[in-house]
């Protein structure tokens, strides 16, 4: 729901805050008092688009700021985690409109697109008036509330899985069929690239392995000199370390005949002069294992030159080049076997779309069983509200895909088109005059009988509707009081299930509310000034009177406006 509600500098508004309520909130005010600017700027947090006019004179930008409570909104919530907002159990909307033209849009203080914020005000709001945000007159959104009223969620995702199956099969045999030539021309040159590898067969760390052999042999008689060097020292010569330590080891042992406690250093001795035997064994049989080998010495520096041009050829390792071998492979597999990859797909998606439309058809068995019972339910509930003659339809067709570019279905044997809503083309069709075959709703209803038919169709589907908050400018155009009565009747029964915010002129609407505001227009300093104000129960009872009799209110329209006001008290107003 809508908690707050702030506009600064916005045409005749210098500041208003408002702090709306659930239930129904109703406004009214003097014609050309600011209500029409009021919900033009609640308008903005549909993600309107907004021209510098509407920033008032004298100011550098207009502001508008709502502040909904989201704390149980699932929908909301996915989707500012989704585009990675902050989640809290409230969303902060603002929209700044500057002179500069640095028009900007507030998430939670975060600044987004303006699609994207109209993205949220789509999840929260409804509104229905003289403004472009009608859903109700875009026939795309009629598919939606037919699926809320037929509880359809469920069947919708479980179509929408097969769908999307489908999508990823056409899209794979249309991205095969696209790279067909290309490779059949690219495969010889691909062939003649994968013999070249082939032929070195390269291994993974085998680059590092040849270097490091290649080292050695380079350097062999360097080590044949240096190991006998080594064990000269060691062992061999005529003062070698080891005959050095014997001594050592000698003299340590007398040592320790006379005096014990030379006994850990006499064992280290020994253990040292083992050591030096051992250094020296190992020395010499390196020695004599290490060969002059000129042809395989030869043999390497060949093959590492071959792998380091390879690697200049398809990357710059060895598994780059074997990645690329496999990719080039696969294609030249591909383009033998392309006749029956394709084959293959085509089958797996004519299968795919018997699956999606079998899906489809219990979609389009819900619909046509729910609005069988909503143009019954739509149409009762319209003569109430004062179209007595009305016809209500719903029309669910489908269209026979005859064209191969159009994504469709297989249903009945036959293929229909259709999108990830599934095949049924669906629109609402209406007659309000006796004696005419309905027609288009989106052709044929007038500003005030949109209100109305939107107002039938939100109580009828108020049970799954998920949007939180309704919003109905002038929705008394042209009707009684009779009927004006019932409006509000149905708005205050509504209300229980949505917060309502409406603005009318008929005091039997204005009786129905839960909370009342009065628009007002002031001169202040030589500017006329729009302002809004909450009303107590006495200020209602004049504000009613007021819509009854004009600006002479006499005791008996006060004692009018009090009787409708206690008459149209529902249960539901009576609790708040």
């Amino acid at each position: 729901m809508l908690k707050y509600f702030q506009v600064k500098d916005y045409a005749l508004i210098e500041f208003i805050e408002v702090n709306f309520e659930t239930g129904l909130n109703i406004i009214t005010g003097e014609t050309g008092a600011g209500k029409s600017i009021l919900v033009d700027a609640m308008s903005l947090l549909l993600g309107e688009r907004a021209s510098t006019e509407v920033i008032r004179k004298n100011s550098s930008k207009a502001i508008v700021e709502g502040i909904f409570e989201v704390e149980n909104n699932k929908k909301v919530k996915s989707f500012l985690e989704r585009n990675e907002l902050d989640v809290s159990p409230e969303l902060i909307m603002r929209r700044e409109i500057s002179l500069k033209g640095t028009n900007r849009a507030f998430l939670n203080d975060t600044p987004v697109s303006l699609n994207l914020f109209k993205e949220a005000g789509n999840l929260l709001v409804d509104l229905h008036g003289q403004h472009e945000h009608q859903s109700l007159l875009r026939t795309e959104t009629h598919i939606d509330y037919l699926d809320q009223f037929a509880d359809n969620e469920e069947y919708l995702e479980a179509y929408k899985k097969e769908y999307q199956k489908l999508q990823q099969l056409i899209n794979d045999l249309n991205n095969l069929i696209e790279k067909e030539n290309s490779i059949r021309e690219k495969k010889d040159f691909y062939s003649f690239q994968i013999k070249e590898i082939d032929a070195v067969n390269p291994i993974e760390g085998e680059e590092e392995s040849i270097s490091d052999e290649l080292n050695k042999l380079e350097n062999a008689e360097k080590i044949i000199e240096l190991s006998e060097e080594v064990y000269q020292n060691l062992y061999d010569a005529e003062v070698s370390a080891y005959d050095l330590l014997v001594k050592v080891k000698n003299d340590l042992n007398e040592l320790n005949k006379i005096d014990k406690e030379l006994s850990n250093v006499t064992n280290e001795g020994a253990s040292v002069l083992a050591i030096i035997k051992d250094i020296a064994d190992f020395i010499r049989n390196y020695k004599n294992n290490i060969e002059l080998e000129p042809e395989h010495l030869e043999d390497l520096r060949s093959r590492l030159g071959t792998i380091i041009l390879l690697k200049k050829k398809y990357g710059g390792s060895i598994k780059s080049i074997l990645d690329y071998r496999q990719k080039i492979g696969e294609s030249v597999d591909l383009a033998e076997n392309f006749s029956n990859r394709i084959d293959e797909l085509k089958k797996q998606i004519k299968l795919q779309k018997e699956a999606a439309g079998k899906a489809a058809e219990v979609l389009t068995s819900r619909r046509k069983k729910a609005a069988a019972k909503a143009e019954k339910d739509i149409q009762s509930f319209l003569a109430d509200l004062g179209i007595e003659k009305s016809i209500f339809k719903i029309k669910i067709e489908e269209t026979e895909n005859t064209s191969s570019k159009d994504l469709s279905v297989i249903s009945d044997g036959k293929e229909i088109k259709a999108n990830n809503k599934g095949k049924d083309i669906i629109e609402f069709f209406i007659s309000t005059n006796l004696g005419e075959d309905p027609k288009p709703l989106v052709k044929v209803a007038s500003g005030g009988e949109v209100s109305r038919i939107m107002l039938s169709l939100k109580s009828v589907l108020a049970k799954n509707d998920k949007l939180p908050l309704l919003i109905f400018d002038e929705i008394d155009t042209g009707v009684s009081g009779r009927i004006a009565q019932k409006i509000g009747r149905a708005l205050s029964i509504l209300s229980s299930s949505h917060q309502i915010i409406a603005i009318t002129h008929l005091p039997q609407i204005a009786a129905c509310s839960n909370v009342h505001f009065a628009v007002e227009k002031n001169t202040l300093q030589n500017r006329v000034v729009s302002s809004i104000r909450k009303l107590i129960l006495e200020e209602k009872i004049q504000e009613v009177a007021k819509l009854l009799s004009g600006e002479n209110i006499t005791d008996s329209s006060l004692k009018s406006a009090k009787e409708l006001i206690e008459s149209s008290s529902t249960p539901i107003n009576k609790k708040k």
